[in-house]
């Protein structure tokens, strides 16, 4: 019994924040492994290969999340419908929406590889990566970019396992995924000499084997998510909801990240070392920001599964108490992340040049504070996904993208580096303001619980 609650923790009728701690736990572990084995792929560049190897996964690393953003955004979307599906308790439709994931995410991956294929070297290009070090980027982001399909196999069938509550089965495979990057970077890189395409390589054998495991058990275990012949009569309705709201999430996605890749612009006429301190200042942030940000992803599932249930009340319980956690780590880092700046960034980077290690610390105690602001933009912009808010969250992402053009434009010239650094921290300001307000003047907001809220396709 407690481990089938492990498997599946009762988002609808269990305590809140026993509930939710529960199903967020295993995703913290699994972005955990994501980052330590994206960290580690950083470690190994740096100390085997070098500055410039590093600077070279740096340079793209940005165009990276872009096209992977929109795709693996896509998924999210895919499964905040599946979660409402799930929570509505319509099985039919459910199975239905796994159907027209499967066709939307082929279509998505087709997209994406034909992007990758005809623009990822005239976008590095215009990106200003330095010419001794562009070969060496393209040759990294073209092959993930070749193979993202088992990316987005791996995000999607794990998004589905989640969005039935089950967020333990897809941390099980991404361990065996993450130990299996490891190796294959160790032995493609120091044995084979494949250089940073041996990265690559690696990223998209361990994904694959995640995503074929998601699938197996999927098969095996978890018949409600196996459509029919007849689920993939999905509808027009459904599948302008599931391309509506996978759109939605993507397109904000795509905006973020291209705001970054806008910025990486500015970062890479610094040069090589400031382009190292860098990836390695927000590999540590990405680490650290993991907390933040799998509650935030808890809060889409918490939302939507209960939005289906029609608990409005416990929607809004539960929006709070996220704050309230994401406010407590914030502070945990607040204090600790300063203390040992410099180390990580030395240890990260493989390297103790002054210019790369004063930048990275440097970047990341000035991101502390802001944490907190961080936490709220995200269960906010989250929840209002899972609220079935399609448009109105996409301004915090315009607004993102805006700002970070400005910065490039105008005040990183200006500034210089501190341009660069302060850069985020003042957009999340303006972009959480906004998101607050369109969240407390939600129509669902502002319904008392008992009173069940249809979806269009309920």
């Amino acid at each position: 019994m407690r481990f089938s609650k492990l498997l599946h923790p009762d988002l609808i009728n269990g305590k809140i924040i026993r509930t939710v701690l529960a199903f967020a736990f295993p995703m913290l572990i699994s972005y955990l492994f994501q980052q330590f084995y994206n960290m580690v792929d950083i470690v190994v560049v740096g100390h085997f290969l070098g500055e410039d190897s590093l600077s070279a996964i740096g340079t793209c690393t940005a165009v990276f999340d872009l096209l992977i953003g929109f795709g693996n955004g896509f998924g999210n979307g895919l499964g905040i419908v599946a979660a409402r599906a799930y929570g509505e308790g319509n099985t039919d439709k459910l199975k239905k929406v796994v159907a027209g994931s499967l066709v939307i995410t082929l279509c998505v991956t087709v997209f994406i590889m034909l992007a990758g294929h005809f623009f990822l070297k005239p976008l590095l290009i215009l990106l200003d990566t330095p010419l001794e070090i562009i070969d060496e980027a393209l040759s990294y982001i073209g092959l993930v970019a070749m193979f993202c399909g088992v990316i987005f196999l791996y995000n999607l069938f794990s998004g589905l396992l989640r969005a039935i509550g089950n967020s333990f089965m897809p941390l099980v495979f991404l361990i065996i995924s993450s130990l299996a990057n490891i190796f294959l970077d160790l032995l493609f890189i120091s044995k084979f000499n494949m250089g940073v395409m041996g990265t690559a390589l690696a990223t998209v054998i361990s994904q694959g084997a995640s995503g074929i495991l998601c699938l197996i058990y999927i098969l095996k275990k978890t018949k409600i998510l196996i459509p029919n012949r007849s689920s993939f009569k999905v509808g027009k309705s459904l599948y302008l909801d599931l391309i509506g709201q996978g759109l939605s999430m993507a397109l904000m996605s795509s905006l973020v990240n291209s705001g970054t890749v806008v910025l990486q612009s500015s970062i890479n006429k610094f040069g090589k070392l400031i382009i190292a301190g860098h990836i390695s200042a927000r590999k540590v942030f990405s680490f650290t920001n993991i907390p933040i940000f799998t509650l935030s992803l808890a809060s889409a599932t918490f939302v939507s599964q209960n939005l289906g249930a029609g608990k409005i009340d416990r929607v809004k319980k539960g929006v709070w108490t996220l704050f309230g956690l994401t406010t407590v780590w914030s502070i945990i880092c607040m204090i600790v992340v300063p203390l040992i700046s410099r180390f990580l960034i030395s240890s990260i980077s493989g390297s103790t040049n002054p210019e790369i290690v004063d930048y990275g610390s440097k970047y990341l105690n000035f991101m502390q504070p802001f944490y907190i602001v961080l936490g709220v933009l995200l269960v906010t912009r989250n929840s209002l996904q899972g609220l079935g808010s399609k448009i109105l969250p996409l301004i915090s992402s315009i607004i993102e993208l805006l700002g970070k053009i400005l910065f490039t434009a105008i005040i990183i010239p200006r500034l210089g580096t501190w341009g660069i650094i302060l850069c985020e921290p003042l957009i999340w300001v303006a972009m959480t303001i906004e998101l607050l307000i369109v969240y407390f003047n939600n129509p669902i907001y502002k319904k008392k619980d008992g009173k069940k809220w249809q979806t269009k396709n309920a």
